[in-house]
């Protein structure tokens, strides 16, 4: 299928229910009526990491503004909203570590309104298993008596209790999307991205069905090599000090990563809103507005380092990831299971390690690794979580 849903990779059963439910919102915008079900005021769009929980929202939100009802992809409903510059499609990309009551407020009272340019208003929360309590709570009003024209689009890693309530949960439409295949994959970064074939295979065999990975893998080097530093923690720890060597890679190359996506964007919003303040102004009268400004630049770097510790976090986790996925390959070349490796330009290293170590001492490997992504995950400081695991990777 054509049109916007063409941004959605190997997902043709949640395109199938989604165009269904555009058509089915035009018909009601155009006063028809359409059978109960067919279109709903709150979705819930759950998969694995990469699979593209956002940008099936943020397809449909664009279908929903179509102003041909089916989601052509040329009109100004359909670029304005992909793009992120509708007037009535309101995207929540969570900085932070959370979304706060107050964010979410604001949030459900802007949505109340009646659409302006488009059809519907619509709410993207992205990460919505960041909301805190509170706002959980503040947006299940919203969820429970939505307006008429407004439609709320929930993302979040899957349904469980954990990550999004039970209330809200149950009050969405669940779509669940699943890991597009290595196929797929590839032939988007070559038709799209304009990526070389052969790096475009590589890269989307490597992925671990993570669409955005596999461009960042065969567009960015220092992705790649990242990834090698990671791969070569495994079959490196051969000495006790490697453990503080191999930890301190993991930790230096995360906080490479958050200060190298922030340190331009960080910049450029100090002086944005010094500007909009005034703090640069000079003359008579501009030393309150200097004050004010220097106390907004103030909050804006808070709001900057809880950023970048939430890309530091998601970095490192994306290793974790890696890294798991090895351990993951010795048990099914050991088990001699036929399997697709997930990192299957390092069998060689796999098959040595499977040949090693004995099962047991694998699956504890294992453990360890998915034991570090949880501290993390409870706040523990990275470094700490980070040596732990690796001196249980030692040991085995």
């Amino acid at each position: 299928m054509g049109g916007v849903w063409s941004q959605l990779v190997g997902q043709e059963p949640a395109v199938e229910i989604l165009s269904s439910a555009a058509e089915a919102a035009a018909k009601i915008v155009a006063g028809e009526r359409v059978p109960a079900g067919a279109m709903t005021h709150a979705w819930l769009f759950t998969g694995p990491p990469g699979s593209g929980r956002s940008v099936a929202a943020r397809t449909f939100a664009a279908a929903l503004q179509c102003s041909t009802g089916i989601g052509c992809g040329e009109c100004t409903g359909c670029r304005t909203a992909l793009h992120g510059t509708h007037a009535d499609v309101r995207l929540v990309v969570p900085e932070g570590l959370s979304i706060s009551v107050a964010e979410m407020r604001a949030l459900v009272q802007a949505a109340a309104r009646r659409p302006t340019t488009g059809e519907w208003q619509v709410v993207i929360i992205e990460d919505a298993d960041r909301l805190t309590e509170g706002a959980s709570n503040a947006l299940l009003k919203a969820v429970e008596e939505p307006p008429d024209r407004t439609v709320f689009l929930l993302c979040a890693p899957s349904d469980h209790p954990e990550d999004v309530s039970v209330t809200i949960r149950s009050r969405c439409r669940l779509i669940n999307l699943r890991s597009p295949g290595a196929e797929s994959i590839a032939r988007v970064l070559v038709e799209r991205d304009g990526v070389n074939p052969e790096l475009a295979n590589w890269a989307a065999s490597v992925c671990g069905g993570h669409v955005g990975r596999a461009r960042r893998l065969a567009t960015d080097d220092s992705s790649r090599k990242r990834r090698e530093t990671v791969l070569r923690i495994p079959l490196g720890l051969r000495r006790p000090v490697d453990v503080f060597a191999c930890a301190d890679e993991l930790i230096t190359a995360a906080e490479g990563d958050a200060s190298e996506a922030s340190k331009e964007r960080d910049e450029a919003e100090k002086a944005e809103l010094r500007n909009a303040m005034g703090g640069d102004a000079t003359g008579k009268g501009v030393a309150g507005a200097k004050r004010a400004a220097e106390a907004a630049v103030k909050q804006l770097e808070k709001r900057q380092k809880s950023r970048a510790t939430r890309t530091q976090r998601d970095t490192l986790d994306l290793a974790l990831v890696d890294l798991a996925g090895f351990y993951r390959d010795v048990l099914v070349v050991g088990s001699g299971a036929q399997a697709l490796l997930n990192h299957p330009d390092h069998a060689s290293d796999v098959h040595e390690a499977a040949r090693t170590w004995t099962p047991e001492s694998t699956l504890r490997r294992l453990e360890a690794v998915l034991a570090c992504r949880e501290a993390i995950l409870w706040n523990v400081k990275p470094r700490i979580a980070v040596e732990a695991m690796v001196t249980a990777l030692r040991q085995g």
